[in-house]
């Protein structure tokens, strides 16, 4: 690892990318952990340069990524927050220069990508993590610790959905069809919620899905469902849309004993959109009891009913806060290259799936 560990010593990180996921995600995350400084950051825009420079004085600005390997010793570990068909080049590059990477999701293209990507860090004995933030959602958190006190019984079904309504393109390489741009929503909302249903429910062995490009003049895929059978026999019915006129439950568990419906997004996102950073000792990731979830059986349609479940805070800082320790060696890697590639085996599968119309096996 290059760079100071000692403990008292705050690592440096060089941020590459200042889009969405640079500047409303990673560089907010990161300057709000104890223990990192945002040492660079690294854009191709001139208006972009100006605004990391506006949000964080005294931090350097480069203009290419090779700006960074070349200070590689003055460097602890680098963020690649740039579109997704620069992730493997720059990851890999990253890790050539022996410094430890965090790449947004999805990692790669393809599953094979990962887990050569995972070979080549554990080779040079490297940190690779994957930023998977939404394993931090609040509805998220809450559902895993209800699961840990059994409250449902044996889960049999698991909806998760991911929504929006969008009928309008916004452009960019997100909304292109180029195979190479790695856009489209299965590859983006798509790896949060395959990989949230693979942290609670474990393999999957068998998947089928339904994907479309709805909107006028729309390239990529626009409203796609997956439908997965875990090994342990839960099946998780998956939605990730952008033309979704009206939203359904973000999640809706069916278990023997109860169920939970809950609706609403964590509102992490939307506060670090509005600017707002979360600090120590100050509530964050909190919603309001309004927009707590239920649990209970039986109760009609008509009427409601449950038991209101008070949602946990959203923790989106822990994320970087793992990546630290680990890099100091007091703490395991949070998202690991191959928990990556398990969730790209689904989506490769979920693509060919619905370009062929079968039912896709994943040999385990």
């Amino acid at each position: 690892m290059t760079g100071s560990t000692d403990s008292r010593t705050p690592l440096r990180v060089g941020l590459v990318g200042y889009g969405l996921a640079g500047s409303v995600f990673h560089a907010p995350l990161v300057s709000a952990t104890e223990g990192l400084v945002l040492d660079t950051v690294t854009t191709g825009d001139p208006g972009r340069r100006e605004q990391a420079r506006a949000a964080y004085p005294g931090v350097r600005v480069a203009g290419s990524p090779e700006e960074l390997w070349a200070r590689a010793a003055e460097l602890d570990l680098v963020v690649v927050a740039s579109p997704n068909k620069t992730h493997v080049p720059f990851a890999t590059a990253a890790l050539e220069a022996g410094l430890p990477v965090v790449v947004d999701k999805p990692v790669a293209g393809t599953a094979a990508e990962a887990r050569a990507l995972a070979a080549l860090a554990e080779e040079r004995g490297l940190l690779l993590s994957v930023f998977q933030n939404r394993r931090w959602d609040n509805d998220f958190l809450t559902l895993r610790a209800l699961l840990a006190d059994g409250a449902f019984g044996e889960v049999q079904r698991f909806e998760s959905r991911f929504e929006r309504w969008r009928p309008r393109l916004k452009g960019g390489w997100r909304e292109s069809g180029a195979p190479e741009e790695i856009g489209g929503l299965l590859y983006d909302l798509g790896s949060h919620v395959v990989d949230q249903a693979l942290v609670l429910f474990g393999p999957v062995v068998r998947v089928y899905a339904e994907s479309d490009v709805r909107r006028p003049g729309a390239e990529a895929d626009d409203d796609t469902f997956l439908a997965l059978t875990h090994a342990n026999g839960v099946r998780s019915h998956l939605y990730v849309s952008a033309t979704t006129a009206q939203l359904g439950p973000r999640f809706r568990v069916l278990g023997q004993n109860a169920g939970l419906v809950k609706y609403g997004l964590d509102p992490q996102e939307a506060a670090l959109r509005e600017g707002l950073r979360p600090v120590a000792g100050r509530p964050w990731g909190m919603e309001p009891e309004s927009m707590w979830g239920t649990l209970g059986a039986g109760e009609s349609p008509l009427t409601g009913g449950g038991t209101p479940v008070e949602t946990l805070p959203g923790d989106y800082p822990a994320y970087y806060a793992a990546v630290a320790a680990a890099l100091r060696g007091d703490g395991a890697n949070p998202v690991t290259a191959h928990e990556a590639a398990a969730a790209l085996d689904v989506l490769e599968a979920a693509k060919r799936s619905a370009r062929e119309g079968v039912t896709v096996e994943i040999d385990g």
